[in-house]
């Protein structure tokens, strides 16, 4: 039996077989040898969760992007090519992305990846898509590693978690008045780069950390833990949690009846799941983007795309919708800006030449050859009556 280290070398390895340098494909070629990419279409690949714990991810992220992408098509596409995006279900396995995209960059020859879903995964699968000439575009990860090291084939339109969360811990001190600062953890890479970010927050304040606690993504047992924090006096509480965890802790928390302390999550801990329980009632989410709910005002433009969103799949657009919908708007810019000669290296300045972007939900994304994390601001919100109220739109990193 092949251990877990040997597997996924081996997975691994079943990328090396592509084609081309780490710059194939990026300069001087006709349009007919750049891969990807022929007189009548460009083919876009992504590997996502359709069926495993982050489907409602993939998904929605999905949608989104195919109902840009169909839109396009539909007025003819992009100097004269339409756009064809494959898309191949990982359930949230390593071995399944690693195995997808292998078939996306071998096999389909997409020009770029899309929308790929897992901070481990993209880590694991980016060092042979980049050997392979083959970009990667506006990753589902919060991840630092997403935009550093920076490399011409990574572009992200998230936040970064590290940056949301320093972003709140300065948000809570300078304006909340928060003085005692804590945090609960998984005991992981995203737990640590939660952790680094509250740190380094604090030190640049002149500050420390009071109290942290650390747990496995799988514990449900909060007890303890928040005891700890609580006989600390922590008035704010950073949380390295996802749903189910985040839940608990904030179940644990009422039950104790502490309440004069601020509970803050960011992208990975923001659910309308969350919401929906009476023991998240203030709970505060630091995100790239709001949740839109059925009975808010919208603009015309996104009442439009909410209504045409709900004809075809049946159901209200979550935050992946609307995610999946602004990157296919923006590869579509990119795409626009390369014009018809197309090839990687005028895909890569036709990103970094978006410099001034606002997408229809009003929010702001920018890039340059120097800057390729498109959002430098967050969206802060909090809980009330069963939902997420938007309390600032602009929390600048």
């Amino acid at each position: 039996m092949k251990t877990r280290k040997g597997l996924l070398l081996a997975c691994t390895l079943a990328l090396t077989g592509c084609s081309g340098g780490d710059d194939a494909g990026s300069s001087g070629s006709a349009a007919s040898a750049v891969r990807g990419v022929t007189d009548a279409e460009i083919v876009l690949g992504s590997y996502t969760d359709l069926s495993g714990p982050t489907a409602v991810w993939g998904v929605g992220a999905t949608n989104g992007a195919r109902m840009r992408f169909d839109e396009a098509n539909a007025a003819g596409g992009v100097h004269g090519r339409l756009i064809r995006f494959v898309v191949e279900d990982s359930a949230y396995q390593l071995p399944k992305a690693i195995q997808a995209s292998n078939k996306l960059i071998n096999r389909d020859n997409i020009l770029a990846m899309l929308l790929a879903v897992g901070t481990p995964m993209n880590n694991a699968i980016m060092p042979q898509q980049f050997r392979a000439g083959v970009p990667n575009l506006f990753p589902i990860s919060g991840g630092r590693q997403m935009v550093e090291p920076f490399h011409r084939m990574k572009f992200t339109q998230r936040g970064i978690y590290y940056d949301e969360v320093r972003a709140a811990v300065r948000h809570f001190v300078e304006n909340e008045g928060k003085q005692r600062i804590c945090i609960i953890h998984h005991e992981s890479d995203y737990g640590q780069e939660i952790v680094d970010a509250v740190e380094g927050q604090l030190v640049a304040m002149g500050m420390q950390v009071v109290a942290r606690t650390a747990h496995k993504p799988t514990e449900s047992e909060f007890t303890a833990a928040v005891l700890r924090l609580r006989k600390a006096e922590c008035d704010m509480v950073a949380m390295a949690t996802v749903h189910r965890d985040t839940i608990l802790v904030l179940d644990t928390a009422r039950k104790m009846g502490w309440e004069d302390v601020a509970w803050v999550g960011n992208n990975a801990a923001y659910g309308q799941v969350i919401a929906d329980h009476e023991s998240s009632e203030g709970y505060y989410a630091f995100t790239h983007m709001a949740k839109i709910y059925p009975d808010d005002d919208k603009s015309p433009a996104v009442q439009a795309w909410w209504d045409q969103y709900v004809v075809l799949h049946g159901d209200d657009p979550g935050l992946a919708a609307m995610e999946g919908y602004r990157a296919a708007d923006l590869t579509l810019l990119a795409l626009e800006n390369a014009g018809r000669d197309l090839t990687v290296d005028g895909l890569i300045k036709g990103v970094e030449a978006i410099t001034d972007y606002t997408d229809i939900f009003g929010y702001r994304v920018s890039f340059s050859p120097e800057k390729h994390g498109g959002v430098r601001e967050s969206v802060l919100s909090q809980v009330r009556n069963g939902r997420f109220v938007v309390l600032a739109e602009a929390v600048s990193y």
